[in-house]
């Protein structure tokens, strides 16, 4: 693949299309006039939006001039540049667009020429003269100067020649340059990362950045990158949570901590999974998994409202409210309603291995009651849970981070949340004796001997941190990319400005 904007017919021998060779001959022309394609900087003196808004509304008869000068940049979008008076729309990186006027009056013959001959769709274009309004009733600029910002070398897609969907997730600048959906799911990522801060900055949680590169693995079970530090000659790992350093950070006094960052897990990528994505966990000195459950409704419904989405859409075809009151349901209760039957911790594993085979769900060899008892939510009761459901108190083998239940023996105090059948946010209340902490954590290295690439290794940097006292606390995870997909009806690859591909061949 070279392009998705072209055909194979269109590439000439030496690899450019035919307006790819004529554009880089409009490029070599400049040079050789002595005039820059690609100047150091353009004199802007308004942005489009601030022509836009100071003159729109102003009362300006058809055909008549403010007598205000302005100088805009853009990148053309359309062209009309026949006769003594040409026309070109500029669009900004917000999505605002202006015209330009170019006339044989106002430049003269040779400045329009070169208009004419330079200038095509795609370029970004700097023009300077007055604020007008058209014959046809059009906020433009009547240009008495121009000058190209930057010459594109390379066409835009267009309506003969659209992006494929793959290519529109391969070449996502060009996706956001010709759909303005594309721009605005840019701008409401960031709508929804000032809005977690926000929320977490008036609730005197304090932000921290904790190191990419670790040692060991741990705070998830997921099978991580591996790399080596030369300076060290270390082998180190990327980090697939942010937990354990934000711990420490509690043993330290931090009562309120949290980072938002990426995390990177060697495993599959589909709709809702990528290898590198981004992450917001937070702790509070004691709080619980009660309290973190207050604070993750607060954290989605606020970020809701920040982009007039508090109703989203559904896979099912219906509408998720976030703002009705959100269920929470027991991890057993929930597999009990799947499979006709009452389980709990007590039902063996052969039993659980027989629902699960009355249910078509398959399992691995070496799985204990606990892991078939989750792969009996997962495959059967996740994906039905579209309204916000925390799905609550899991048998401790699958959470050694969190604490053992306060009522419920052999559970400890966790859950995930769940909407639109996807995993949204896991949350505990957090162990924190380190005996108990090393015991946990000693079997899942053993686990990880035994050949589990998602077991966490014995840490202990961290364990000796909690030596030290970590204070009762609940945390949270929640993921930044699935809560833009849940607000936006869209899939992770869309959610990511740039996601991992496979590269072109």
């Amino acid at each position: 693949m070279t392009d998705d904007t072209r055909t194979p017919e269109q590439v000439g021998t030496d690899g450019l299309s035919e307006q790819e060779q004529v554009r880089r001959a409009k490029r070599q022309r400049m040079l050789d006039a002595g005039e820059q394609p690609y100047p150091v900087a353009v004199p802007v003196t308004h942005t489009l939006a601030q022509v836009r808004a100071a003159y729109e509304r102003a009362s300006l008869e058809p055909g008549t001039g403010t007598g205000d000068q302005v100088a805009v940049a853009g990148r053309v979008i359309f062209l009309r540049n026949t006769g003594k008076l040409c026309f070109a729309k500029l669009r900004a990186g917000d999505g605002t667009e202006l015209q330009a006027m170019l006339s044989l009056a106002q430049l003269g013959e040779q400045r329009l020429d070169d208009f004419k001959a330079l200038v095509d769709i795609g370029d970004h274009l700097f023009v300077q003269g007055e604020v007008v309004l058209s014959r046809r009733g059009e906020l433009s600029v009547q240009a008495t100067a121009w000058q190209l910002a930057a010459k594109a070398l390379r066409p835009l897609p267009n309506e003969h020649t659209p992006l494929s969907d793959e290519a529109r997730v391969r070449l996502r600048y060009l996706d956001m340059i010709v759909r303005p959906e594309a721009r605005a799911m840019v701008r409401a990522k960031a709508t929804v990362l000032r809005s977690l801060r926000q929320t977490l900055d008036e609730q005197d949680y304090v932000e921290v950045e904790t190191p990419v590169l670790q040692l060991t693995n741990g705070g998830a079970a997921a099978r991580p990158f591996r790399t080596r530090l030369n300076a060290f000659d270390q082998d180190m790992l990327l980090r697939i949570a942010l937990e354990l350093d934000l711990k420490r950070a509690l043993v330290g006094g931090v009562d309120r901590v949290y980072e938002i960052g990426k995390t990177f897990r060697n495993e599959g990528i589909d709709s809702t999974h990528n290898a590198e994505f981004m992450m917001l966990e937070a702790y509070q000195a004691y709080g619980d998994y009660h309290s973190m459950a207050e604070l993750v409704q607060t954290l989605v419904r606020a970020a809701a409202r920040a982009l007039g989405r508090t109703v989203v859409p559904a896979r099912d075809g219906t509408e998720i409210d976030l703002e009705a009151p959100w269920r929470r349901a027991t991890l057993l209760e929930l597999v009990s309603e799947a499979v006709g039957e009452t389980v709990s911790l007590d039902t063996d594993e052969h039993a659980l291995r027989q629902h699960a085979a009355a249910h078509g769900v398959q399992l691995l060899p070496g799985w204990g009651a606990a892991e078939v008892l989750v792969e009996l939510f997962e495959q059967l009761v996740e994906e039905t849970l579209i309204q916000p459901t925390f799905v609550c108190d899991y048998p401790v083998a699958l959470k050694p981070l969190a604490k053992a239940h306060r009522s419920s023996p052999g559970l400890v105090e966790a859950f995930d949340l769940i909407i639109n059948g996807v995993e949204l946010a896991p949350a505990y209340s957090e162990l924190n004796d380190p005996v108990v902490q090393r015991q946990r954590l000693e079997e899942q290295a053993a686990q990880a001997a035994a050949g589990n690439p998602e077991a966490n290794d014995v840490d202990e940097v961290f364990l000796r941190a909690l030596e030290h006292a970590m204070p009762p606390a609940g945390g949270m995870g929640l993921g930044v990319d699935r809560l833009l997909m849940l607000l936006m009806g869209t899939g992770i690859r869309e959610a990511i400005l740039f996601p991992l591909l496979r590269p072109e061949v």
